[in-house]
């Protein structure tokens, strides 16, 4: 049984960093892709970026510039730098782990997400 938990979140002020950390019970590399989503009150969760067990990133819009995703293999995590932030960045963070089944069918770990607000 997969189990993540994220850590990093808090409160900061407009144009600060934040860097939060997923920990995985096993090998981040044993993953199909994990990545951040984010959840702020009366909105859908959306992916903020993402990367594969081969190192591949990918990241929204709106994050672009500002944000970075990599993995720390001495810590085993998935770690996410926030530069630059915005009010709007403010949400619920969660880490997603996936898994390939057989005929391809995605097998999702979520974290119990930690809060990021970004306010002055």
């Amino acid at each position: 049984q997969v189990q993540l938990v994220e850590s990093g979140g808090g409160l900061v002020q407009p144009g600060g960093s934040l860097r939060l950390s997923c920990a995985a019970s096993g090998s981040i590399f044993s993953f199909y892709v994990m990545g951040w989503y984010r959840q702020a009150p009366g909105k859908q969760r959306e992916l903020v970026a993402s990367i594969t067990s081969g190192g591949s990133t990918n990241y929204a819009d709106f994050v672009k510039g500002r944000f970075t995703i990599y993995r720390d293999n001495a810590k085993n995590t998935i770690d996410l730098q926030m530069d630059s932030l915005r009010p709007e960045d403010t949400a619920v963070y969660y880490c997603n782990a996936r898994k390939m089944t057989v005929f391809q069918i995605p097998n999702d770990t979520w974290g119990q997400g930690t809060q990021v607000t970004v306010s002055s």
